[in-house]
């Protein structure tokens, strides 16, 4: 399993041993196999997103649920929260209360107009990534469940600086606006989701 944490890229979160252990498809050999394999599950999760009811869209179910979608046939603990402290986010026991505070927050926002709704789903992303719920797949799952905000809302999803896992150059950008958004500058993370 150490195999999956060669050649990372930039900023990408390790996988623990313990994590490591509970990976379902026991064939994959390297991160790029992990990949490829994950990236289908994303895309059965993708199609279950266009004929769910999202009703209950900003609650931690729903963002679990999602999370689970994307990585169920990857890993047993897809749609829990991380066990372990990660190289980012807080302690790992503060997860779920983080969780449910940023979700109050973004209902407040949008009830209350405070932000226009591409800012509220910048700050969203931001936040969850920052947050970091899940062992592994934070930012692909806070860019998609911020892309189907964007659509309950009527408004196009994001380009997301059109990402590839592969361009560590967009990946270098993509992270500094992150950071950049943790000094509550979301200047730079504006411009690259749109990008």
């Amino acid at each position: 399993m150490n195999e999956f944490n060669k050649n990372l890229p930039y900023g990408a979160t390790p996988i623990d041993r313990n994590e490591s252990k509970q990976l379902i498809p026991h064939h994959l050999q390297n991160l790029s196999e992990l990949n490829e394999f994950e990236q289908k599950n994303i895309l059965k999760a993708q199609i279950w997103l266009i004929s769910c009811k999202k009703k209950d869209f900003l609650t931690d179910t729903f963002l679990l649920k999602l999370h689970k979608k994307m990585f169920d046939e990857v890993w047993k603990w897809a749609g829990k929260y991380r066990l372990s402290n990660k190289n980012i986010g807080g302690e790992w026991q503060n997860v779920p209360l983080e969780v449910k505070k940023l979700l109050d927050n973004v209902r407040y926002w949008q009830d209350n107009n405070i932000y226009p709704i591409d800012e509220i789903a910048v700050r969203l992303h931001h936040k969850l990534v920052f947050i970091h719920p899940f062992s592994n797949g934070n930012g692909r799952h806070a860019r998609l469940y911020c892309d189907t905000f964007l659509k309950l809302n009527s408004q196009t999803p994001f380009t997301w600086g059109k990402m590839s896992y592969t361009s560590q150059s967009t990946r270098k950008e993509y992270i500094e606006a992150l950071r950049c958004a943790d000094n509550k500058d979301y200047t730079k993370l504006l411009k690259f989701v749109k990008s």
